[in-house]
């Protein structure tokens, strides 16, 4: 239950972060660990066919659509009798620990090493990761990787695919020379076409392997490739490495940096000025006549909740569709309007925590996303059972990362704390994970207020804001530019829970300083509270300060990024 609704930041706390120190006393024998550098041949299969992988009962084919990465993927048609085994064998080194990983989708697919380890998923709607270490005996010198879906289970599908460690053999110790002038060739809003010159090898160049920061993305035999499933106008970065049979692996080549195109709606990508709207409480207004009165085209809609275990509701109580909620939705879309549900909140029994894991919190968002044929959604990611909690952030970000994947041209939003000079410790966490976990968030939102009595809401926000950027160039690699196009400030208008004072002055600076600096989403706490009351302290219903009425809504109507 809500017991302070117009109560929207956390506390920030200190975070100590210990050390812990490992020590090993004593000569230990242990396996030789493999050099990173995939052995496997076609294992994207961007070569159009399966060799040098086989399948049983020939049930095993290459797709254009669903993939990974890339243009191609593996299907595997299982039937009632045949699990679509596929699979490919290599040469080896003795006892040397190699690590097997891939990426799959579909009902129980399995990935593994004949006699040894294997590990497997349930996740049917999206691809993900699966990732396995073995160590070869003392005297193996191939091994058998495969990957195959279960019986009845229906189609699954498998994409890069790697066998990280050396080739067999160990004489040839000289890796290829360094690939030359990599460069782009070409881009859409959710692709990169590079090129780069050919390696030189003693033996022979076997294959490419394609970066984007750290995190291997694709691997091809020729000296182009096209990296997919990229996010529009945002920037990637991308160097490329020759490998040889034997596993050695080229020097990094020269980075480039391309910055995707614009979505559909073209000129710099999302912009959004949404205020929040909430009617749960504090007198709400007509959505339509604010509309009116100040050009704002988004409202915020607060807030989606549990209703019990993981099940989405407007205020964990009121449905989804045929209550007032739809009404007034369907009121600003006949005004020409759109709306984005904010899924959270500080208070409240909320979905992350509820739901078991991301496919089961994907699948709430997914009825949200559903009852309003949606364009985006927001995740208010606050406290301590959501924001400061690693399971949970995990699984919302991955929960986001599916939802992107099934509806095609959806935005994402996270909306967290702030200090004064930038993300938290928690706040830098979700930002380093969403890279880690590539769940292509479109746009991180700061809540920059409830700093403490007298604080300069005006530099606040600015350092603040700056302090977000700043950790999204160095966390993506990204410019200054497209950092900015990623970044959201959501407000609290005239007093915040702290006595801040935002006045309509202050509002139009943060205003324009936002619109100087291109940031995407510019929104506030909330167009119930966006009424005069001089004196009137923090209510729920009018901002606590003299100002005319929906002052705030038009000044943030002229927000265009």
């Amino acid at each position: 239950m809500r017991t302070s609704p117009f109560r929207r930041s956390r506390r920030r706390i200190l975070a100590l972060l210990g050390s812990a120190a490992l020590a090993f006393a004593g000569a230990v024998a242990l396996p030789g660990t493999a050099h990173a550098a995939n052995v496997l041949s076609n294992a994207g299969f961007e070569s159009g066919g399966l060799s040098p992988w086989s399948c049983t009962g020939n049930l095993g084919s290459i797709v254009s659509s669903p993939v990974h990465g890339g243009s191609k993927a593996l299907a595997g048609a299982v039937s009632s009798s045949d699990i679509a085994k596929c699979s490919q064998t290599v040469s080896v080194r003795p006892n040397t620990t190699y690590t097997l990983g891939g990426w799959v989708r579909g009902s129980y697919v399995y990935l593994g090493v004949d006699g040894g380890a294997s590990t497997w998923t349930s996740s049917p709607s999206a691809y993900g990761q699966l990732s396995l270490s073995f160590t070869t005996g003392a005297a193996q010198t191939s091994a058998t990787v495969y990957v195959h879906g279960w019986y009845a289970q229906g189609t699954y599908y498998a994409d890069d695919i790697s066998l990280d460690g050396p080739g067999g053999g160990g004489s040839d110790s000289q890796a290829p020379s360094v690939p030359g002038s990599l460069r782009s060739t070409g881009k859409t809003s959710s692709s990169v076409s590079l090129a780069w010159n050919a390696s030189t090898d003693n033996v022979g160049v076997t294959a490419y392997d394609i970066y984007q920061g750290s995190s291997k993305v694709l691997s091809v035999s020729g000296t182009s490739a096209t990296v997919s499933g990229l996010s529009p106008s945002t920037g990637y970065t991308f160097t490329v490495k020759a490998r040889d049979a034997a596993g050695n692996v080229s020097a990094a080549s020269n980075a480039v940096t391309v910055t995707t195109d614009a979505g559909g709606g073209g000129g710099t990508g999302f912009k959004q000025a949404a205020p929040y709207l909430y009617l749960g409480w504090g007198d709400p207004p007509s959505a339509p006549s604010v509309m009116s009165a100040t050009g704002i085209k988004w409202y915020t809609m607060a807030f989606i909740l549990s209703s019990g275990g993981c099940n989405p509701a407007w205020d964990g109580s009121r449905p989804l569709t045929g209550g007032n909620d739809q009404s007034v939705i369907n009121s600003i879309r006949s005004a020409g309007g759109d709306i984005v549900p904010s899924i959270g909140g500080w208070s409240g029994n909320k979905l992350g925590p509820n739901c078991s894991s991301a496919d089961a919190l994907a699948g709430a968002y997914q009825k949200v996303i559903d009852a309003y044929g949606l364009k985006a959604i927001d995740v208010d990611i606050e406290n301590t059972d959501e924001f400061e909690n690693a399971t949970v952030q995990d699984r919302i970000l991955n929960a986001l990362k599916i939802v992107k994947a099934n509806n095609p041209g959806l935005r994402t939003i996270l909306t967290f704390g702030t200090s004064t000079t930038g993300p938290t410790y928690w706040g830098n966490r979700l930002i380093e994970q969403a890279k880690a976990l590539n769940a292509g968030i479109d746009v991180f939102t700061i809540m920059p207020f409830d700093f403490g009595g007298g604080a300069d809401m005006y530099g606040n926000t600015v350092n603040a804001t700056d302090g977000l950027k700043n950790k999204l160039k160095a966390t993506f690699g990204w410019d200054d530019a497209t950092a900015y196009a990623h970044v959201g400030i959501s407000g609290m208008n005239g007093l915040s829970d702290q006595q801040e004072l935002t006045s309509p002055a202050i509002w139009t600076q943060i205003r324009d300083w936002a619109n100087s600096r291109h940031i995407a989403r510019l929104a506030f706490w909330s167009v119930n509270r966006d009424r005069p009351c001089p004196g009137g302290g923090v209510t729920s219903n009018c901002s606590g300060i003299s100002q005319s009425n929906w002052q705030f809504t038009s000044i943030t109507a002229g927000f265009t990024g």
